[in-house]
């Protein structure tokens, strides 16, 4: 008697084919980070608000969102205690995340401008900022930590910054912050101020499309009020989620796509 056949590619393809789906469908791994905590407590906003409750409020709601999408979320901090921006970078890189959210409400220093300034900034990795106002951004949240000023001239940042136009992370990072930014502004009704560059300390170390996300000025005494509010806090939460989603569809989209011939050569 003759052994059985097996048709086998239908019967590979059998197996494979589950896989190759998880893969495809296997939920991102995002790392949120809500600035400052503990002692270091950040911008102060209207009676008792400071930024450090604002950011950890709309990243447990954002965290809720993106969860509910299916995707697998870290925060680098889940309760008010203080943490090194360093030990922020570590612990994202551990988690080997697919990218990095770090949320921040900002602030300006004189009473004109707290009553005047308000809006919506939201920032991806560069070594140089997009102007005055970014650097004084990026300096005031890399005040917590020592070497942020100094670093800049040299070792592991120095490194980073001088790579960054070479990497894809950067460029992605760049997507990823386009994705985000003008849902916030549509959703949330607040002044748009712009995508942004700067070398936030944060984001140096983090192997992985990053933004910093200022989402308003709790220092101005309107938007600093609604900061606080539990249905604005949604608000915003629902915009980032949608521009996470929306740039994850992008990425996949062009991963799954076949690489196109170069120009004037020849396709096999």
């Amino acid at each position: 008697m003759s052994p059985r056949r097996f048709p086998l590619r239908p019967l590979l393809l059998a197996c494979l084919l589950p896989a190759l789906a998880g893969a495809g469908e296997r939920g991102a791994r995002i790392v949120i980070d809500p600035g400052h905590g503990g002692a270091k407590e950040g911008a102060k906003g209207p009676g008792d608000l400071w930024e450090k409750e604002i950011a950890l409020q709309i990243a447990q709601r954002l965290r809720e969102k993106l969860e509910a999408a299916g995707s697998e979320v870290f925060l680098t901090r889940e309760r008010d205690t203080q943490m090194a921006l360093s030990e922020r970078v570590e612990f994202s890189n551990i988690q080997r995340p697919d990218l990095f959210l770090s949320i921040h409400a900002n602030s300006m220093p004189t009473k004109r401008l707290r009553e005047r300034t308000e809006g919506i900034e939201t920032y991806f990795l560069s070594a140089n900022a997009s102007g005055e106002a970014a650097r004084a951004v990026a300096d005031r949240e890399n005040a917590e930590a020592p070497t942020a000023r100094s670093a800049r001239g040299h070792s592991t940042l120095a490194f980073i910054l001088d790579d960054l136009a070479r990497t894809e992370a950067h460029t992605d990072a760049s997507r990823l912050a386009y994705a985000i930014h003008p849902r916030l502004v549509s959703r949330s009704g607040a002044a748009d101020r712009g995508v942004q560059q700067a070398p936030f300390f944060v984001l140096t170390g983090v192997e992985a499309p990053a933004v910093l996300i200022e989402v308003g000025f709790i220092s101005h005494p309107q938007e600093g009020a609604r900061l606080g509010k539990a249905a604005y806090q949604e608000t915003l939460a629902e915009a980032i989620a949608d521009g996470v989603q929306a740039f994850l569809r992008e990425t996949r989209r062009r991963d799954s796509s076949p690489p196109q011939p170069v120009a004037g050569s020849t396709a096999p």
